[in-house]
Parts: C-alpha cells; structure tokens; sequence
C-alpha cells in the first residue's frame, strides 16, 4: 500500500505518564467544566443551585507535563490557578447511563485549569465565547494518571492548591455540585466519548492571580500532587 504524503508535517502527539506502567496516555480531546463546586460559583457570582453543567474545551497541546514549568501567557496580567480532578477516559461511550458511567474510566489525575481571568471577564461582558481566556498555550498543566485499580473512583478527599508553600484552595470532591458519574453520563449526551478524553471536573473556592517565579502545587488526596513553578 502506497504511504499517504502529508502536505505538512503530523502535529507530535500528546502523551501522558501512567503511574506503574512505561505505557502512555494519548490525550485525544480535553471537557472542562464550569463552576461545579457551590463555593466557587458563589465567588464568581453564580447560584450553584440553579445551574446545570456546562463546558468548555482546551486543545490536546495546552498540556504541559512535569518537570516542565506554566509559561505566563501574553496578552494577560491576570492569570489565575484553579486545581482540579481531572478524569481519563478509557472507553468509548454515547448517552451512557449515570450507572455505568464509572465503566468508561481509565484513571484520574491532578490538573490545572489556567485561566487569563481578564480575557475572559472581558468575553463574558461581550457575551462572547471563553476560549481566549480559558484555551491558550500551556493552559493545562497535568500530572502522571494514577488507573482505577490504584486511585480506585475517588469521590471524596481534600483537593488543595499552594502558592509558595501557603495553601490558596481548599475543599472537598464530595462537595462537587455534579459527581463524576453524573458530567460523564451528561457529557455524552452530547458528545461521543472517545479513549483518550481528559474531563476537568470543576475547582474549588479560592482562585486567585500567580505571578511570574511562583510555583503551584496542586493535591487531590488518593490521587497525587503536581508542581509547576511560573516562568
């Protein structure tokens, strides 16, 4: 068979350590979601109580692995950390029932979910779409993905972040206002989830501004810790 010619050259794709394995994670798409911890959607001036899930999406080369640092980003002087549980998808699922949304799991890790907060405020008054303040270029810092038979389905324990050392965020998974089941079973109602999907599944209360020589440190308790320093 004749070897198809690329008119440009194949973007390198993006892999992810997987704890006690040389295997890697491909990253096919990347879901985050809005506002699902009531705390946080208080602090941004949301009712946590009145809101269904919503999301957006990064591109599979906004990941930036250890040991490598976040870049802070042109055009911004307002960037704000926001930890996150973050769900790989193993198995292919379409309008999967919130009782085997768990069966479509892969693993889990700590994520970041970097967000150029004016560009974003300024979106939000246009009434415009988040990506220029959510999706840029090395907005999705993330650690090594523990499988379930290690992390198990966690759905409860501390997930904090630190700046320097002094803690920024603090709470809860089980004070997520969608559980993990639910965003998967949801999320495929209107996408085909595919091996290799990431989900971002919401930040606690507590966001704030880094700074350039700062470094974060991210923890989901059962999961992991990551730390990336500002550059």
């Amino acid at each position: 068979m004749t070897e198809t010619a690329l008119a440009v050259p194949a973007p390198q794709p993006v892999l992810v350590p997987v704890a006690g394995s040389d295997a890697r994670f491909p990253v096919r798409r990347i879901y985050c979601i809005g506002r699902n911890y009531a705390d946080h959607a208080r602090e941004m001036g949301h009712d946590p109580d009145r809101e269904p899930p919503f999301y957006f999406m990064k591109s599979a080369d906004m990941v930036v692995l250890e040991p490598e640092a976040f870049r802070y980003p042109v055009q911004s002087k307002d960037v704000h950390f926001e930890v996150e549980l973050v769900v790989a998808i193993g198995a292919e699922g379409t309008d999967v029932p919130v009782e085997r949304a768990l069966d479509l799991v892969f693993g889990y890790a700590v994520g970041l979910d970097m967000t150029r907060r004016d560009r974003q405020g300024e979106a939000k008054k246009l009434g415009r779409p988040w990506e220029v303040g959510k999706a840029f270029e090395g907005s999705a810092p993330l650690g090594t993905i523990v499988p379930v038979a290690k992390a198990g389905h966690p759905a409860k324990g501390a997930i904090t972040l630190e700046v320097d050392g002094a803690q920024r965020q603090s709470g809860d998974l089980s004070e997520m206002i969608w559980s993990v089941p639910e965003l998967i079973a949801e999320l495929s109602r209107h996408y085909r989830l595919m091996p290799g999907d990431l989900i971002f599944t919401g930040t606690p209360a507590g966001v704030g501004a880094v700074e350039r020589g700062q470094t974060m440190t991210g923890i989901v308790e059962g999961v992991g810790r990551i730390s990336f320093k500002v550059a």
